[in-house]
């Protein structure tokens, strides 16, 4: 019984010694200072590394929509392509003509649905 009580007596003062050891606690304490605390802490640098990545998505997102402006510009600098432009976008017409707007069901957001029914 002694030996039993001995075991585990010495494995206790072995954790002990080993946590108490001076060298062994600053460590702890800087390992926790430098995930947590910090001012560049590792939460901290998570946090904006998501941003970044946000970040260089949205960068990416309109430069491309930069492409696609510029190229609809260049085709707008033709007469015959501007005025399909205003005919298509905003219905202008020439005077001798009539313009009839045909809307399917399929085409009109869910709430206009529910306005003509």
């Amino acid at each position: 019984m002694k030996k039993l009580f001995k075991k585990s007596t010495e494995k206790k003062t072995s954790w002990l010694k080993i946590i108490s050891n001076r060298y062994v606690l600053v460590t702890v304490f800087f390992v926790i200072w430098m995930i947590f605390l910090d001012n560049y802490s590792f939460v901290d640098q998570k946090i904006l590394n998501k941003e970044l990545k946000e970040l260089e998505d949205n960068k990416k997102y309109y430069q491309d929509e930069i492409k696609s402006d510029q190229q609809k510009i260049k085709l707008l600098k033709n007469p015959d392509q501007i005025e399909k432009y205003a005919r298509e976008k905003y219905y202008m017409k020439r005077d001798s003509e009539d313009i009839y707007i045909i809307e399917f069901d399929e085409d009109l957001p869910p709430d206009e649905e529910s306005k003509t029914l």
